[in-house]
């Protein structure tokens, strides 16, 4: 069966407020949605379903087990596989009006003006700091509105960023809510999550892509809403306007905006699981972890939790090889990078794919 518009869209065009005009303007828009996780997947696949006309999707992530619990688009099958690519597929078997395109690399400082140019919203899915501070930056130094969306443990955060107001001056953005950026906040990796705040957060993030789109409604603008899933509460955090474009441009001309998770990973300092067997009973070596709890096949010299990964907790020995491990292999990749900033010649490797991937 291949359904009309009236038909897929009936119960929405039914809302007189959205209407067929307010369905075309769905229709006509372009949205760029970078994150295929908890969030960035469940938004794509609403705003498909309500008719947006262009999605593109970035992630450059692959499918693991531990993500099923909460990216509930995504099967047993698809372990493994590219999240954008198999998130593209179930969009086009789902949404036949709506054109869906995917990027399987990292967004960089490089290549971000390139992807929102021609989209008329902006979504952050991800869960890295730096490239959440990296599409705010870019957006509001292109004027293009950005629906944020955030988590930590059982609390939510969402808001419409860089909107234009009826003064002709631009709404508040991310710099207004969090000035600077906080490294030492952990991901779902490292602090964990329920997959129900996930879906609460990724459909309140449609519903302001939504909004802005169809001019329908209030969009959270000059506000963060925050929301506790273990108590039903939330609360709107004002906003104020201070960081505007010319303030943003010496930040973006000044900030790499570089996430060690989020880049191709240099294999001179991995270390494949075979090669960390042969080296376990050599005494000039030391693992560290950098998550808590691990369940290892081994003994390690320490443990250091990412969020408080510093050279400071390692007395370093020149003379000793240095193994970061962790679930996945990005933070210990994190923490290698740290190490060979400090110390360019010291004998560091991250465990490739992480203990999950130790055989």
């Amino acid at each position: 069966m291949k359904p009309n518009k009236n038909q897929l869209f009936k119960r929405q065009i039914t809302l007189s407020e959205i209407g067929e005009i307010g369905q075309e303007k769905l229709q006509n828009a372009s949205v760029l949605i970078v994150g295929c996780g908890g969030l960035g997947s469940t938004i794509a696949v609403y705003l498909a379903a309500s008719g947006i006309g262009k999605i593109h999707l970035v992630d450059f992530d692959t499918i693991d087990v531990s993500n099923l619990h909460r990216q509930v688009f995504y099967s047993l099958d698809d372990i493994g596989k590219p999240k954008a690519s198999v998130l593209a597929n179930f969009i086009k078997q789902r949404a036949p009006f709506t054109q869906v395109s995917f990027s399987n690399k990292a967004v960089t400082k490089d290549t971000i003006f390139e992807l929102i140019s021609t989209v008329d919203v902006v979504v952050d899915g991800t869960d890295s700091l730096t490239t959440k501070y990296l599409l705010n930056d870019a957006c509001v130094l292109k004027k293009k509105p950005l629906v944020y969306g955030s988590l930590y443990k059982f609390d939510g955060y969402v808001a419409s960023f860089n909107l234009l107001q009826q003064n002709g001056f631009f709404s508040a953005n991310l710099r207004d809510a969090f000035p600077k950026m906080t490294t030492d906040i952990p991901n779902c990796e490292t602090a964990g999550t329920l997959n129900a705040i996930v879906g609460l957060i990724a459909t309140a993030q449609v519903n302001e892509v939504l909004k802005i789109i169809t001019e329908v409604g209030k969009p959270l603008q000059n506000e963060l809403l925050i929301y506790n899933s273990l108590k039903n509460s939330q609360l709107k955090m004002q906003l104020k306007p201070t960081f505007l474009k010319d303030k943003i441009q010496k930040i973006f001309d000044a900030e790499s905006y570089f996430d060690a998770s989020c880049e191709t990973q240099n294999p001179n300092w991995l270390i494949h699981s075979f090669d960390l067997k042969e080296k376990l009973s050599s005494e000039s070596l030391e693992i560290i972890a950098v998550l808590p709890n691990l369940q290892l096949p081994f003994q390690v010299s320490q443990t250091i939790p990412i969020q408080d990964f510093s050279i400071d907790k390692i007395q370093i020995d020149t003379s000793k090889t240095y193994i970061m491990v962790c679930q996945k292999g990005l933070n210990s990749y994190k923490a290698t990078a740290i190490l060979k900033n400090h110390f360019p010649d010291l004998n560091v490797f991250s465990l490739e794919g992480g203990i999950e991937n130790y055989h």
